[in-house]
């Protein structure tokens, strides 16, 4: 009994922990996905060509949004490594090569955004919204050196276990865009109406104020002091940045790959009608709004990890990664009992139209089904960031997704007759598959007998052993 005492104080421990950095995680994810909410009522209220054009863009820019995010998510681990090994000193050194990345990965977004006619014609656009959807990218296209910058200061803050200004800064840019988005669509205070063109200027000039704030923030909160994050700053160090896109290429890979899984599936069930394609819509977005729950307590995993390598403590990785899985299997087992239960209330609160209540309640409950797959696999994904094991997981999700995923939805939606059932029953497949294997993949460098982390993010790079219980006993 004596023994199980500390086992459940550290159990403990790790919960409250784990919930601590999550819930301000959680209020900014829900933040983001808020704006998507605010640009949609606002575009809608404008007309419905509008509506159209910025849901198109907003599609593309997604994938440049997921691109740079999964860049700079190499930044959490590497700055909670060297928080819990103690060498704080050196997280200036990260933070710095991380800013030139996120400078890099700007700019390139940048111009490909500014060029996506190809993949405008590719979605088949229709011509009375291609023009509108290229003003709406040029003017968005802008924000993207300040969403990689602000993502790197993420990086830099939740690396310290210092979450809550991400959220206060995602909610001031969700208040902030309100008004903008309405002045700037609608033409007030004499300006001329901009409809999705000034969608795109609103919350490019959102991305940016969020940036220098949080700038600002780090560079006088005494929470940062010590870290010598602006004492000298350093040149770009090409082996330095070379790690740090070791590990979040992958990531941003991994990511791409997800995100283009349901933008396929929204193009193939876009084919089979208004109807359809509205149910999908609805059921997607539900979805993608408690999905934000298990992403912001995975990323809250990443660190805990993270902090357990630095110390080279092994059962703290285990305790770490297990006890977010945990967590985040309770909060999956709230959205889908929403989700199985309640499938009719959550659809009306959309549409009025019954067709499309009746095929979205089919699509929220097989929704309500893949929430568990959905969490294990993104709560594994943030504990094997923490141990910045990127390559493999993005070999997993490339597998489960298109290899696994696409095919059976495409084989059970035409040649079954399943329609959009069938692509969401290839979600389910596709998510389970990359559930279990991820899982695993996290047991198995959990419980290793042995294993060497090697950290090259820091200015000279260092080889932390952690060893089994057994040997730590």
């Amino acid at each position: 009994m004596k023994s199980f005492r500390p086992e459940r104080a550290r159990l403990l421990h790790e919960v409250r922990a784990t919930v601590h950095l999550a819930l301000p995680l959680i209020a900014a994810q829900l933040a983001a996905i808020g704006s998507n909410v605010i640009d949609a009522l606002l575009a809608g209220h404008v007309s419905a060509h509008v509506l159209g054009a910025v849901a198109v863009g907003a599609s593309i820019w997604s994938l440049a949004i997921v691109s740079g995010i999964g860049m700079m998510m190499a930044v959490p681990p590497s700055v909670a490594q060297l928080d819990g090994a103690g060498r704080r000193a050196e997280v200036g050194a990260v933070f710095h090569q991380a800013l030139w990345l996120a400078l890099g990965m700007g700019v390139l977004l940048w111009f490909a955004v500014r060029h996506a006619a190809p993949l405008i014609d590719l979605i088949g656009v229709t011509p009375s919204l291609r023009d509108e959807v290229q003003r709406f990218l040029l003017a968005i296209s802008w924000g993207a050196p300040a969403l990689t910058c602000y993502f790197a200061l993420r990086g830099l803050s939740e690396g310290l276990s210092l979450t809550r200004p991400s959220m206060y800064f995602s909610l001031g840019g969700l208040v902030l865009l309100v008004p903008l988005g309405y002045v700037l669509m609608f033409g007030k205070l004499g300006i001329p109406p901009q409809g999705a063109h000034g969608c795109g200027v609103a919350t490019a000039t959102v991305l940016w104020l969020e940036m220098l704030a949080f700038g600002f923030y780090v560079l006088r909160h005494r929470n940062y002091r010590g870290l010598g994050l602006f004492d000298r700053f350093e040149r770009p160090h090409l082996r330095r940045i070379g790690a740090l896109i070791h590990i979040g290429l992958p990531m941003a890979v991994s990511l791409l790959a997800e995100a283009g899984l349901f933008v396929a599936t929204a193009l193939i069930i876009a084919t089979l009608g208004e109807d359809v394609i509205a149910s999908h819509q609805v059921a997607l977005n539900i979805a993608s709004l408690f999905f934000m729950i298990p992403l912001g307590l995975a990323m809250a995993i990443t660190v805990r990890v993270g902090n357990a390598v630095g110390r080279g403590d092994a059962r703290g990785v285990r305790y770490a990664g297990f006890c977010g899985i945990g967590l985040t299997l309770v909060t999956q087992l709230f959205s889908a009992g929403l989700m199985l239960t309640l499938p009719h209330y959550i659809a009306a609160l959309y549409t009025n139209d019954p067709k499309v209540i009746a095929l979205a309640m089919q699509l929220i409950m097989l929704a309500g089904l893949f929430q568990f797959s959905d969490g294990i696999q993104v709560a594994s994904n943030g504990a094997l960031r923490g141990l910045k094991d990127t390559r493999i997981p993005m070999a997993i999700t490339l597998f489960a997704y298109w290899i696994i995923g696409m095919p059976v939805g495409w084989w059970l939606a035409f040649h079954h007759g399943l329609g959009a059932r069938g692509m969401w029953m290839g979600l389910i497949a596709g998510l389970s598959v990359a559930a279990v294997m991820l899982f695993v993949r996290f047991w198995r460098s959990a419980w290793k007998q042995r294993w060497r982390v090697h950290d090259h993010g820091g200015p000279t790079g260092y080889a932390a052993t952690l060893t089994s219980v057994e040997e730590r006993a």
